[in-house]
């Protein structure tokens, strides 16, 4: 399975950005994707989470603002960034799990400066 996300960049306070996340590979039909983040010198934490159901899960610093959202028949992942704010900064990091099993993309780094 290899994921591959996008769409990271530098935005203005207030601004809006939209990362994408492919997975590939052996997908199976029910699994959870979601969104991580760490910023320089803090742990990686959870950002968005939604399942193949559509539940979805969000920490307390982004509801509101982000929206996660999914499309089964891609195998996409979808983080719509609204409102962002500089402590927003970070890399981003997509995450599959399924059958127990975790798998990680490489980061895609947002910048929210002025």
């Amino acid at each position: 399975v290899q994921l591959q996300a996008s769409g990271g960049g530098l935005v203005q306070p207030g601004g809006s950005l939209r990362l994408s996340c492919a997975a590939s590979g052996s997908i199976f039909s029910i699994n959870a994707m979601g969104w991580y983040r760490q910023a320089p010198g803090k742990q990686r934490d959870l950002v968005a989470l939604i399942t193949s159901g559509g539940s979805t899960n969000y920490a307390d610093s982004v509801k509101g603002r982000f929206t996660i959202s999914r499309d089964n028949t891609k195998n996409t992942v979808y983080l719509e960034m609204s409102s962002l704010k500089p402590e927003d900064t970070a890399v981003y990091y997509c995450k599959l799990r399924q059958m127990s099993v975790d798998y990680w993309g490489k980061g895609t780094l947002v910048t929210v400066s002025s």
